[in-house]
């Protein structure tokens, strides 16, 4: 009996000591567990805020993006209703009264033809034997051309020195480059 008491007794520390390594071995993996929990919260967290951070990054360029394709689309229009403003302006000029197309043309000589110039009209323009009878002509000893060219309206003068491009779309051309953010102002106000 002694030897089963010896027995029993090394069984019995051996069930306790594998009770307790069993115990160490849970209690060890809940803290591994536990640890990698904290671990996989802490960086659920740092994700989501790089997330946040990149989703708030790409909305702002989204927004921007969008903001100046809206700039972009109503600066096209502007430019577009002022562009047909400038048609329609030169399709009136082109289709002026007899009365409106000389007096035009009399003051565009009296301001920009040099003594001795020649006056070449547009194939469009139906006025010329009149202009050729304004005071101008021979205030300034200008010469009327025979020849006419292909401009959309109006005249150049040939000079000497230097020609004058006095056709209806170059005049409104320069009209509009200096006058167009003041036209747009009162459009689009």
């Amino acid at each position: 009996m002694g030897t089963q008491n010896l027995v029993d007794r090394i069984l019995s520390d051996a069930e306790a000591e594998a009770a307790e390594i069993v115990k160490s071995a849970k209690d060890k993996a809940a803290a591994i567990i536990e640890e990698a929990r904290l671990f996989a919260e802490r960086e659920l967290k740092i994700t989501q805020e790089e997330t946040a951070e990149k989703a708030a990054s790409v909305r702002e360029k989204k927004e921007a993006a969008a903001r100046l394709d809206g700039a972009k689309i109503t600066l096209s229009e502007k430019r577009r209703v002022i562009d047909g403003v400038y048609a329609a302006a030169l399709e009136r000029l082109v289709k002026a009264s007899k009365e409106d197309s000389v007096a035009l043309v009399k003051r565009l000589l009296t301001a920009y033809a040099e003594i001795g110039d020649e006056i070449v009209f547009a194939e469009n323009f139906a006025y010329a034997e009149d202009v050729k009878i304004l005071p101008v002509i021979k205030e300034k000893n200008l010469r009327v051309s025979e020849k006419r060219i292909a401009i959309d309206g109006g005249l150049r003068l040939v000079g000497k020195t230097s020609d004058k491009d006095l056709s209806y779309g170059a005049l409104l051309l320069a009209d509009k480059e200096e006058n167009q953010s003041a036209l747009a102002l009162k459009i689009f106000a």
